[in-house]
């Protein structure tokens, strides 16, 4: 370990997460000023302001598209990062991502079946994902904990769980193959059409969660130390694992209520803050909150400047981003590097 992380690590956690924290306000500034049509900043001060009249050309695409858009590629990567961060240290596997605890898998169920019984009720599929993801992470620490609440009950628990909803998705589009229109886009994850509405009953769930994992920092830092010794610093154990589970799962569904099936910020934003202030505790939290929001809005603003006027959806840009990441720590866990 170099004497550069030695100095962030132990002497200055609270410097790095103001620098986050200053990038993801610019990277906000940015994605609110940039696109098909350029707001400047007077423009939106205008807005703030009430100075700008209701039917101007800037308020609208500033009130109805750019603020609800930014707001949700932030809210979705902070809760995303966290919810990663959380399942990283709690079943001690750096490639621990949501989708372990079949949030995406029955997010994705329940949306492919309201598509097919409410297919013209696009305010369902937000619902139905948040149902979907609880019910499916509800499932997988149900029977985990009936097999032992172990690490790798959990793990083989949310490959069925997952498998078996990726077969119902596949029966489902099979028999109703309109139905794969409304769910291609929740596939993919984006935040094209996310409108203000979505995201207010999704925010304060994910307020929440990360109120709740910053509370349980301290002892997320003494769960990372092992099983045996949490317990012998008098820490209950199974009762923690259980609500940071919880809180992970709470955390994931509300994002996938309303980006869809994003990948790859779970996994990417925790590993980065990790080697830069350590694992676990409250600037590890943190840090991986900013990093997820300060990612997702920069991929998001990416795809909507990179090919004008086409957009692409963000999930592409972090899946495109995410599977050489998640390659290189492959190879770095291979060479026994993957906590240094």
């Amino acid at each position: 370990m170099s004497n550069w992380r030695i100095f962030y690590i132990h002497k200055h956690p609270a410097g790095l997460c103001l620098l986050l924290g200053a990038l993801t306000l610019l990277a906000v500034l940015a994605g609110i000023c940039i696109g098909a049509v350029a707001i400047s900043p007077v423009e939106i001060l205008r807005v703030i302001t009430g100075q700008e009249a209701a039917d101007s050309g800037a308020y609208r695409i500033l009130v109805y598209s750019r603020l609800p858009r930014v707001a949700a590629g932030l809210l979705a990567g902070s809760a995303l990062a966290v919810s990663g961060a959380l399942l990283q240290s709690v079943l001690n596997n750096p490639l621990a991502a949501p989708g372990i605890i079949g949030v995406n898998a029955g997010a994705g169920l329940l949306v492919v079946l309201s598509c097919v019984v409410l297919p013209a009720a696009s305010w369902a599929v937000p619902l139905t994902a948040f149902l979907g993801a609880a019910l499916g992470a509800g499932l997988v620490l149900g029977i985990s904990e009936a097999a032992g609440a172990s690490r790798i009950s959990l793990v083989l628990t949310g490959v069925a769980v997952s498998n078996i909803c990726t077969a119902g998705i596949d029966a489902a589009v099979t028999f109703f193959p309109e139905a794969l229109n409304g769910y291609s886009d929740f596939r993919i994850g984006g935040f094209s059409s996310v409108a203000a509405s979505q995201l207010r009953p999704a925010a304060w769930v994910i307020a929440a969660g990360l109120l709740m994992a910053l509370s349980l920092s301290r002892q997320l830092e003494v769960l990372s130390l092992g099983r045996e010794t949490a317990q012998s610093l008098g820490l209950p154990v199974r009762r923690t694992r259980l609500i940071l589970l919880l809180t992970a799962a709470a955390l994931a569904g509300a994002a996938v209520s309303f980006s869809g099936l994003l990948g790859f910020v779970g996994l990417m934003a925790p590993q980065i803050t990790r080697r830069l202030v350590g694992q676990g505790g409250w600037a590890w939290l943190l840090a991986s909150g900013l990093g997820g929001g300060l990612l997702v809005v920069l991929c998001d603003l990416l795809a909507r400047t990179l090919f004008r006027p086409y957009e692409l959806p963000v999930g592409v840009v972090m899946s495109l981003a995410g599977g050489p990441f998640f390659i290189w720590l492959l190879f770095r866990q291979r060479g026994g590097r993957t906590h240094a």
